[in-house]
């Protein structure tokens, strides 16, 4: 007979058949997009629940080793991690020092294999277009050494902010090629216009070129309320399927006060529609969102003393089955 946990493995009684546990991959496989969902290989709906990494760059640096994943699935029981590596942001990053950024990337992606989970490969960025040739480089690299693991997922553009669509999709669609032409055909996820935000725009002309591509969807729950889930609703009413790569129990500053009962709002919704989630984030930053407390170490494992209110409500939250 099999049970399922709360962390989203499988585990058999002892009658001496069939493996002890298996692992989200092992269970799931290589995930794909059927319509407005995300399915796993069987065709099965699935919601996978995690956390990103802060800026790989900054106080988020420590933290992107092995034993910090080993402690959020073995602790926390996550089943996807995100590696939010920092493109170009105040001339540090991917673009100005690429093989520092990329051992971080590795560490977090080859250890999240390791455990059978899921993980995001995050071009952390705000104005990607202008580096467009080094993330095409940079996913061109990643998808011809991962092109054979299901666990990963490529996040090609997380954040833009003032570029339009047509701007973001022509970029992401440049940069899906390289992953393609590769020879992966993971799941890859796209941002959209204001701070990805505008699904509901993404939706009137999604890209059409390249199966398997998810769209991302960010809230900060004091600040982002019914109105863009009404947005979110209508980007899959209109056929779109949603990814939430990155959600904060705080404001959008990643400060200010929590809002616990809008954050509970929205993973009730996320949950009604079978949408996967990652918190911001694992970083022990001296604010809101932040899940760890100042001085918290590097691989864990953090009592609960050493997170912040946020870390563990959201802690609970994942750990729910």
């Amino acid at each position: 007979m099999t049970t399922t946990t709360s962390t989203g493995m499988s585990s058999t009684t002892s009658t001496g058949t069939g493996p002890i546990a298996t692992t989200p991959v092992e269970r799931h496989g290589r995930l794909r997009v059927r319509g407005n969902r995300v399915v796993d290989e069987h065709g099965d709906e699935l919601q996978l629940k995690g956390m990103s990494m802060f800026w790989s760059v900054w106080e988020g640096e420590k933290f992107y080793n092995a034993s910090a994943v080993g402690t959020l699935v073995n602790d926390w029981n996550v089943t996807v991690v995100r590696a939010a590596m920092t493109a170009n942001t105040e001339r540090l990053g991917y673009v100005h020092n690429p093989d520092a950024e990329k051992r971080k990337v590795k560490a977090i992606v080859d250890a999240a294999i390791a455990r059978g989970i899921y993980v995001l490969i995050d071009w952390h960025d705000h104005e990607a277009i202008p580096n467009k040739e080094a993330a095409k480089r940079f996913f061109r690299e990643m998808a011809t050494e991962y092109r054979d693991e299901p666990a990963v997922i490529f996040e090609v553009f997380n954040e833009p902010d003032y570029e339009t669509w047509e701007q973001v999709k022509s970029y992401a669609e440049e940069v899906i090629r390289e992953i393609r032409n590769a020879g992966s055909d993971n799941l890859v996820i796209v941002g959209s216009p204001n701070w990805s935000q505008d699904v509901d725009v993404a939706a009137r002309n999604p890209i059409r070129n390249y199966e398997n591509i998810a769209y991302t969807l960010h809230f900060y729950a004091a600040t982002h309320k019914d109105a863009l889930r009404t947005k979110a609703t209508n980007a899959m009413a209109a056929g779109l399927a949603l990814f939430v790569t990155e959600w904060g129990t705080c404001s959008s500053s990643g400060n200010g006060a929590l809002d616990l009962a809008e954050s509970q709002r929205w993973l009730d919704f996320m949950a009604r529609n079978s949408i996967s989630w990652l918190n911001w984030s694992i970083v022990d930053k001296a604010e809101s969102c932040a899940a760890l407390r100042p001085g918290a170490s590097a691989g864990g494992p953090w009592s609960d003393g050493q997170l912040t209110e946020s870390g563990r409500w959201v802690k609970q939250k994942i750990q729910a089955p």
